[in-house]
């Protein structure tokens, strides 16, 4: 591949200056997006299949979105929250509305609404006068990169390098329905679990794991955390998955699609459960700013207009069934196909994600990897029906091409 000069700029500073946190990332500078497309530096324009890992839910440049933060942005972009600002007051109540709970605290990130999520589920322990610190989560899980989040992650590689880490987290195998009530007791804050695993490769919940976390929660008294920074803002074909579970949580996390793009996260507890905070334990500077808040209404506004959940449910669907098709074709080569909506996985038969991604970018398409093995997809909820066939076309193609 040809770098063209800003490219190369652009990784020549990187590599001096930007804190080596990605390594060494693909040879593509993107300079502009316009609805699922995005285009480099190098002229030629990209398929986004990874939609800034499940944030750009209304794809690039959205003429609503970019009309609501400009709009915003003349009128204020920051105060206080020493003081009310109305944007953040009307999204609080709409995503009250969309998830049947009661309060609502905005922050910057997803690891920002799992930290205060941990926090609040202490802390309404604390304020009962009886302490649980043990929160309970599962193998293979993310949360998040701050040290509680890290901690709470199933994952060692998260946390290892940063020990000691906050104490209180154990995790069980996901899924495994006796691990789980072996480790839940009258000790337990929280069970805190993702309803699909992304970041371990795409691996949904089975429908009696996360009903039996309710049922344990409700007999010990724990708070149940469903983490949807990821599944949640209509990905799946939900608002949130955790409603393809049938199972109301105490406490639910949003970020990532959330603001379209602009960063914000959420932690929305029911009435009960938010007894855990009072004037003074939690707070966030930037947190619930005009501006976040703005272009999160906005993409609710784009959501109801354009059906956008129903939208990436039957998208999603078609998706899956091409890559059923292509696996059936190729059983050597695609060993299993897995996910909801639009947050889908092919698991390959061999170690060449990596090798299938850059083949896959090299034809136009940018897709995600996790591990080895794993092609992960998160388009935005935009993606237009005629662009599955041809990127199944082209996936075959270079499928064959890698793996033999």
């Amino acid at each position: 591949m040809t770098i063209d000069k800003t490219l190369q700029t652009i990784i020549e500073l990187d590599q001096k200056h930007y804190l080596n946190c990605f390594g060494t990332r693909p040879p593509l500078c993107i300079e502009r997006g316009e609805g699922v497309w995005l285009y480099g530096t190098d002229g030629r324009r990209y398929l986004d299949l990874i939609g800034g890992i499940a944030v750009n839910v209304l794809g690039h440049n959205h003429p609503r979105l970019v009309r609501a933060i400009a709009d915003q942005a003349a009128k204020v972009i920051h105060c206080s929250n020493y003081y009310y600002n109305s944007p953040q007051t009307l999204l609080a109540a709409r995503l009250a509305k969309l998830t049947g709970l009661d309060r609502v605290f905005f922050g910057n990130s997803g690891a920002e609404a799992n930290e205060a999520a941990i926090k609040l589920a202490r802390g309404y322990f604390y304020k009962q006068g009886r302490p649980r610190q043990q929160i309970v989560t599962a193998l293979q899980s993310f949360h998040g990169r701050t040290l509680a989040t890290a901690a709470a992650t199933g994952q060692p590689q998260y946390s290892q390098p940063f020990a000691p880490l906050p104490p209180g987290f154990s995790h069980v195998p996901f899924n495994d329905q006796k691990a789980l009530r072996e480790a839940v007791s009258d000790a337990t804050c929280a069970v805190m679990l993702e309803p699909i695993q992304g970041e371990s490769g795409v691996h949904p919940a089975d429908l009696e794991y996360i009903q039996l976390a309710r049922t344990l929660c409700d007999q010990t008294g724990a708070r149940l955390i469903i983490d949807e920074i990821q599944t949640g803002m209509g990905r799946t074909g939900r608002f949130l998955a955790g409603q393809l579970y049938q199972v109301k949580p105490d406490i639910v996390t949003l970020a990532k699609g959330l603001g379209g793009g602009v960063p914000i996260g959420a932690v929305l507890a029911d009435e009960t459960t938010s007894s855990g905070f009072v004037p003074g334990d939690h707070g966030s500077t930037f947190g619930g700013n005009p501006l976040a808040c703005a272009a999160a209404m906005a993409v609710l506004d784009v959501y109801e207009e354009e059906g956008l959940i129903e939208a990436a449910a039957q998208r999603g669907q078609q998706l899956k069934q091409a890559l059923y098709d292509l696996r059936k074709k190729h059983p050597h080569i695609i060993q299993a196909v897995r996910g909801a909506g639009l947050m889908l996985a092919c698991e390959l038969g061999e170690p060449q994600a990596a090798a299938v991604k850059s083949a896959m970018m090299a034809r136009g398409y940018l897709i995600g990897s996790v591990g080895t093995s794993v092609l992960r997809l998160l388009p935005p909820l935009i993606l237009p029906e005629e662009t599955i066939a041809p990127l199944i076309v082209d996936l075959e193609a270079v499928l064959k091409e890698v793996i033999s």
